[in-house]
């Protein structure tokens, strides 16, 4: 079963996406604030990253930056999401994908099956 880390302050944004994924056969972790990404991520050792643009300590960029410059997570597949058109800021930081909410939730196993497996 892939293990996805779904970075997000928002509680709502965090329960669907978790109900949905668990359903797809995904295992969800979730981190809710950009300091808690690095520590998690060396606990459960996630398949998959999801973060939001606009976190409430940080911005998601400055998270990609910091996975991408860890050795253990510089090729982990992460997926970044906003609703605002950020995808050349998430690109330029390392982000795999990037999608402008809303977003089709049912999309999210066919991207995150696409970038696990390579």
């Amino acid at each position: 079963m892939a293990k996805v880390l779904i970075v997000d302050d928002d509680s709502v944004t965090v329960s669907l996406l978790e109900t949905l994924l668990e359903l797809d056969g995904f295992e969800v972790l979730v981190a809710r604030r950009g300091a808690d990404v690095i520590p998690k991520m060396t606990e459960d050792k996630p398949d998959l990253m999801m973060i939001d643009y606009h976190l409430t300590d940080v911005e998601g960029v400055e998270v990609i930056r910091e996975v991408r410059a860890h050795a253990d997570f510089k090729d982990i597949p992460i997926v970044m999401a906003s609703g605002m058109d950020m995808s050349d800021a998430a690109m330029a930081a390392g982000a795999n994908e990037f999608l402008i909410k809303p977003f089709e939730p049912s999309d999210l196993p066919i991207i995150f099956n696409r970038l696990i497996s390579g």
